[in-house]
């Protein structure tokens, strides 16, 4: 056997060098590993590898020594196996390679890898498995969006706080994903109770244009309609419920009437989304006083006239001077649920504020407060300040101070930033400057409040007032052009009433040059707003002819307003309709149940009605009830029967009482003296088929008309021949 020293130069220099590396690496793994067969240093390490490869040199001489003898004998038994023992004097048999076994340290640079991956060693451990990379889910913008509105609709719907959901949607930020809110907020309102569904509602109306644009209003609804046959699975009444979430917010002015047309036209038919349309379109926004209905429905406000809102207004101030009591005082413009009506509020506040020092300090809270809970919008306290500031000269008659206390409040709101500091105002005479393009575009404004104010009230003294107060007669025929544009993009019923109102204006506001002029803008903007309103030319033919019929224009106008359109004008077309509408045969019947006469009834039906109230008042019935009746009928356009065949009446029947009832009419304003005397006219050109039936009927007819002219309810200048 080889000398120890001899054995320990066996290795070479380059194999002691990989050796050393070998065992610096073994080192740190048993250091790592539960396993490892020792905590020795590293020289020791490289001892027990060194006696390791003298063993393995060896093992590897001495059998090529055996195999050698083997050959060169020819028999005998075969070369005697290298054997090796442990340390702890057990014998193993040496692996191929020198790995060793078990216990050992195995062959020389060798990671363990596969005794590691083993699952039935008992050693095997998963940490030491490789690692496999798992693609997990990345949540994009919309998904966490939509996670998050979630709880703040669940929120509102338990606590009904709206400017607390107003405030967590605005710090949610994502405003081009605010149509998803809009079909969440409803989704979830249609599977609760009606309680739920009117602060659905509510919170929309409150929401809309501070928070949620009017786009995005819109698209929100547009995905509603979508989904509907989805929605249909775990929402039996989805159509219906739907349909009426949609008609108020027409009814809200949160979704243009437009907006049914223009869904129609992208839904299939067989799309449950069409007939949502449907029911909303014809079921409620058609129905007679649809507006007070719709908003009952889920037990909200009830409708109630601008006198009776000016009223409760004016109560509510009242009482709050008296307790100061903020946050009630709040509710109680809360519960209006009149918003668009709230600069009303801001006017009273203000005259009040300037009426009594004391109670200046207790406005200024109350409007900050409000404006500060988005109770009161920005553009209504503009309004409300503007109100104010075009009445002041009038105040100043009560009020000697108005002026400069009204320039005090305007600097305090504006410092304290519950008024827009875009509301200019001029301390040096106390009124709004503005350049005529902002005065333009203030009275356009005021245009719009008013005519949206008028198709929920149906109140025409009310315009009439508003007019005369917001001033600037020269903008009378914009007036015009706002109000029949606004009209063609909304149903029937709107359309009827713009006419009524037209009507009102001629006799007692605008005149026919104020009139014809803004047709005459109708016509040259009719290529424009046929892109959003389909049939606005066919429409607006109606109009110009309706208003021939009902003596607002003239015949003569029509070829005057036909010189002053320009060349190739597509209005001129429009003209030539109305012209052919106004000279057919009965055009006037025609024309004046064109868009259902405001009640939907037809002529006839009405005319029966006129009659049996005629008869039963003539029979000794009260002037007081037949003037109920008449009023009831909701049809002042077409009063001019009444006074027909009141008139007829007096003639077959030898009775002059139904004058007296006509005297009462115009007297209580029922009947207008445009609709007398456009009766008195009927039966003026009828009276040669009534002599037939009634010999002296021309006679009496004459003395009706001066009796008529006598109690001033017929014009003076009426032609009885």
């Amino acid at each position: 056997m080889a000398s120890p020293k001899k054995d320990a130069g066996f290795l070479t220099q380059d194999q002691r060098e990989k050796l050393r590396i070998a065992v610096q690496n073994a080192e740190t793994l048993s250091l790592a590993s539960p396993r490892s067969p020792t905590g020795g240093s590293t020289s020791a390490l490289l001892q027990q590898y060194e006696q390791q490869m003298l063993e393995q040199k060896r093992a590897t001489a001495a059998a090529a020594s055996a195999a050698g003898a083997g050959r060169g004998g020819g028999g005998g038994g075969g070369g005697t196996k290298h054997v090796r023992r442990t340390h702890s004097g057990r014998t193993i048999k040496v692996k191929k390679d020198g790995a060793g076994g078990k216990g050992t340290w195995g062959k020389l640079i060798d990671t363990d890898a596969d005794a590691c991956l083993d699952r039935n060693d008992p050693n095997y451990d998963s940490g030491e498995e490789p690692y496999e990379l798992v693609e997990a889910p990345v949540s994009t913008p919309l998904e966490v969006y939509k996670r998050s509105v979630v709880p703040i609709i669940e929120e509102y719907f338990s606590n009904g706080d709206v400017k607390l959901a107003a405030s967590d949607l605005k710090e949610l930020g994502y405003d081009d994903f605010h149509r998803y809110f809009v079909k969440k907020l409803v989704s979830m309102a249609m599977d609760r109770h009606d309680k739920e569904k009117e602060m659905a509602s509510v919170l929309l109306s409150s929401l809309y244009g501070n928070v949620i644009s009017s786009a995005q209003i819109r698209l929100g609804f547009v995905l509603l309609l979508e989904a509907v046959d989805d929605l249909a699975v775990d929402i039996p009444d989805v159509v219906d419920v739907l349909a009426l979430f949609i008609a108020r917010a027409v009814v809200d002015d949160i979704l243009p009437p437009a907006f049914l047309s223009k869904a129609k036209l992208n839904l299939s038919e067989s799309s449950k989304g069409l007939q949502v349309v449907q029911i909303a379109e014809k079921s409620y926004l058609s129905a007679p006083h649809h507006a007070e209905l719709i908003e009952r429905r889920w037990g909200g406000s009830t409708h109630i006239t601008v006198e009776e809102v000016k009223k409760r207004i004016a109560d509510l101030l009242k009482e709050y001077i008296k307790n100061g009591d903020t946050a009630e005082a709040c509710r109680c413009i809360r519960e209006l649920a009149v918003p668009f009506f709230h600069h009303e509020v801001v006017k009273r506040a203000l005259t009040l504020g300037m009426e009594s020092p004391a109670a200046e300090a207790l406005i200024v809270k109350l409007l900050k407060e409000a404006s500060e809970e988005c109770l009161i919008s920005s553009s209504q306290m503009m309004k409300g300040f503007a109100r104010v500031a075009e009445s002041l000269d009038d105040l100043i008659l009560d009020i000697p101070s108005a002026k400069s206390e009204f320039q005090l409040l305007v600097s305090k709101a504006i410092s304290e930033g519950w008024l827009d500091s875009s509301y200019v105002h001029s301390g040096a005479n106390g009124s709004v400057e503005d350049d005529e393009h902002e005065k333009l575009a203030r009275y356009k404004r005021e245009a719009v409040s008013i005519i949206h104010e008028y198709f929920l009230s149906d109140d025409t003294t009310e315009v009439i007032r508003s007019l005369k107060e917001v001033g600037y007669p020269e903008y009378n025929p914009i007036f015009i052009k706002k109000l029949i544009t606004i009209a063609l993009d909304r149903k029937n019923r709107e359309k009827e009433m713009a006419s009524v109102l037209l009507s009102s204006l001629s006799m007692e506001l605008f005149s026919t040059e104020d009139i014809a002029k803004g047709f005459i803008m109708l016509l040259e903007s009719a290529e424009d707003t046929a892109l959003d309103i389909l049939d606005a030319s066919d429409e607006l033919g109606l109009f110009l002819a309706r208003a021939v019929i009902d003596d607002v224009l003239a015949p003569l106008n029509l070829d005057e307003i036909s010189s002053k359109l320009p060349p190739d004008c597509s209005g001129a077309e429009t003209l030539n309709m109305a012209r052919s509408l106004a000279s057919a045969r009965h055009a006037g019947e025609r024309l004046l149940r064109c868009w259902g006469g405001g009640t939907g009834w037809a002529v006839e039906d009405a005319k029966d009605k006129i009659t049996k109230l005629l008869e039963e008042y003539e029979s000794g019935g009260d002037v007081g009830e037949a003037c109920n009746c008449i009023r009831e009928l909701d049809m002042p356009f077409f009063n001019h029967e009444v006074v027909k065949k009141a008139l007829v009446m007096a003639m077959e029947k030898k009775n002059e009482r139904t004058l007296s009832l006509l005297q009462e009419c115009f007297g209580e304003g029922i009947i207008t003296i445009n609709q007398m005397t456009k009766g008195f006219s009927r039966v003026r050109d009828g009276l040669e088929d009534l002599a037939l039936d009634i010999p002296d009927a021309k006679e009496k007819f004459l003395s009706y008309v001066e009796h008529a002219k006598k109690g001033g309810w017929l014009l003076p200048s009426f032609a009885a021949a």
